[in-house]
């Protein structure tokens, strides 16, 4: 087998503390903070200077993760707007399977989650929508209808 599991989702931040207050609103809990520097992360990453702090928010079940990562060095590259729309190339999002939509975008909102269509019905399985939350990144959520 090629790989054993995926480990973590990586999302380059401004600002630290709105990113992991945004997830762990989202449900996910802060496993651990720390800051990153020295040749192991330039070798890794093909930066020179890296110097970053890093945050790891776990889902509730312990498999999955999204590493937080706010640049001091090198300076961080803005590659075009954030609110680009979902077919952009590259554009990127991740998934989360939640017990309550409506509730979950509402307590989302105080954190800076702005919808980006509306909250959709797929036949009488799901209800999906995606929204904005820190440094642009798309979000998903569904919830399954029982």
């Amino acid at each position: 087998m090629a790989i054993q599991r995926m480990d973590n989702v990586g999302i380059v931040v401004e600002d630290m503390e709105a990113a992991i207050g945004f997830f762990v609103e989202l449900g996910m809990e802060l496993e651990g903070r720390a800051e990153v520097q020295g040749p192991f992360a330039d070798q890794c990453t093909g930066l020179d200077g890296v110097h970053c702090d890093i945050a790891m928010v776990r889902t509730p079940d312990g498999h999955s993760r999204i590493e937080l990562a706010k640049y001091r060095t090198p300076t961080v590259i803005t590659s075009g707007p954030r609110d680009q729309p979902h077919n952009t190339l590259g554009t990127h999002r991740v998934m989360f399977a939640v017990d309550n939509i409506e509730d979950t975008v509402a307590r989302l909102r105080p954190h800076g989650a702005q919808l980006v269509g509306r909250i959709a019905r797929f036949e009488d399985s799901y209800l999906l929508c995606y929204l904005r939350g820190p440094a642009g990144i798309i979000v998903g959520l569904a919830e399954q209808l029982r």
